[in-house]
């Protein structure tokens, strides 16, 4: 006798993004083994339109505010699930045709947190027509995130990597975590805060191979110079509730770049971000994904230049902006060698 697969209920949050979260719906009528449902947690006023036909049911449930209400958006979705197993996935994740099955028997009741794979697709990869076997062919991983284990799963001993795009616990799993702390709002930091709440908790995190997704390319920054706001207000929400502050990778590159500081009364902003600073940090079309690690790298080698500049009496070195651009460029090709073929942007 063979145990019964649990029902999959698969959740998303959206604001805009109307043809990620298709082709998301578009992945999840083509599983090996069907969720039970999905439910949007729809962050705008409006409620999506148009979306592709499915034999499960979709259900849209607003949760708005003037900041994205992410912590508060997978709460109300966790609540009104109702399958034996949860999978969170990021409205800019197109499932693989396994990713159900996979969650499904790897995520059990007292197994507490489980994370798939996750590759990247270059810009126009997901074009209308697409295939994934198309995916494969194009798609890499990212420089800063854990591969997959070889073995079926292994534990993360490391909260810090947890990365809210795609994850599935048990319902009672899901329950015992408390959910997300909703006083985070905006970008940043309710991923760790939730991290550090399972290791609080005693509730184990995986790394398991399979239950793949592949991020769909869109233009963003790293590290995430246009929600510098949210960053500082939830890292000192955290600071408060942990004793530490997070994200500090990012509030390291903000302060190399002259955008924060950190005063006697906390971290305050100096600046807005011009022109100078999305061009270093923004994603360009050629690039599967930006990674904070490059330009961190880049802004320390700037800093030491000042500092023999300013030792030695020469003027500053040109083209520095440029040089990065091209570093960055070698990095990633070297990271993805052997290259595949890349899909040229739209």
């Amino acid at each position: 006798m063979t145990d019964t697969p649990p029902s999959v209920s698969v959740l998303t949050l959206a604001r805009g993004r109307d043809a990620h979260l298709r082709n998301v719906i578009l992945g999840l009528t083509r599983q090996s083994v069907p969720p039970c449902e999905l439910i949007i947690g729809v962050m705008q006023d409006a409620p999506y339109d148009d979306l592709p036909d499915t034999d499960f049911p979709i259900t849209q449930i607003h949760v708005t505010a003037d900041e994205l209400p992410l912590a508060r958006a997978r709460n109300t979705v966790g609540a009104a699930a109702r399958g034996e197993v949860l999978v969170f996935l990021d409205v800019d994740c197109i499932p693989h045709p396994d990713l159900v099955h996979d969650y499904a028997a790897q995520t059990r009741k007292g197994d507490g947190l489980t994370m798939g794979e996750i590759m990247y697709l270059p810009a126009g990869a997901a074009a209308p027509g697409w295939t994934i076997d198309g995916f494969d062919a194009v798609a890499v991983r990212h420089s800063d995130r854990q591969g997959p284990p070889a073995e079926a799963r292994k534990r993360c001993e490391d909260y810090r990597c947890f990365w809210s795009l795609t994850f599935a616990m048990h319902r009672d799993d899901w329950a015992a975590s408390g959910g997300f702390d909703e006083r985070f709002e905006g970008y940043g930091g309710e991923d760790t805060d939730f991290g550090r709440t399972l290791q609080d908790k005693g509730i184990p995190i995986w790394w398991v191979r399979g239950a793949r997704a592949y991020h769909q390319h869109h233009a963003h920054c790293m590290p995430p110079i246009h929600h510098i706001p949210a960053i500082l207000r939830n890292t000192e929400i955290f600071a408060r509730k942990w004793g530490h502050r997070t994200m500090e990778h990012w509030l390291h590159g903000f302060r190399m770049m002259g955008l924060i500081e950190n005063g006697p009364d906390g971290l305050r902003i100096l600046r807005e971000p011009g022109p100078e600073d999305f061009a270093l940090c923004e994603q360009r079309a050629d690039m599967p994904y930006a990674a904070t690690g490059p330009v961190i790298r880049f802004l320390e080698e700037r800093e030491r230049r000042a500092a023999r500049t300013a030792q030695d009496g020469d003027t500053p070195p040109e083209g520095t902006m440029a040089e990065w651009h091209a570093r960055m460029t070698r990095e990633q090709e070297e990271f993805l060698a052997p290259a595949a073929p890349r899909i040229a942007a739209e």
